[in-house]
């Protein structure tokens, strides 16, 4: 699995594009593809954040999602 750009790059990308530099220009400039250019301009945008999404599964699912809370006191019992 890939890793996701680094905000530095995500935001100096954005910026050549908000300067007017095409999307295409841009994307050669950085040496990314011009659809990642596309998509980070969209997504600043629409968010006001080049930041990348959360990545995995949601957190707390899951066969024992329903009692964490239960095992989580269990432990904490134990603890003392």
């Amino acid at each position: 699995m890939s890793r996701a750009y680094s905000l530095d790059l995500r935001q100096r990308i954005v910026d050549a594009i908000t300067q007017g530099e095409t999307r295409r220009a841009a994307a050669a400039a950085f040496k990314v593809s011009p659809a990642t250019a596309v998509r980070l301009k969209q997504r600043a945008d629409r968010t006001g954040s080049v930041e990348p999404s959360r990545r995995g599964r949601p957190g707390g699912g899951g066969k024992l999602g329903p009692y964490q809370d239960a095992i989580i006191a269990e432990v904490e019992a134990q603890a003392e």
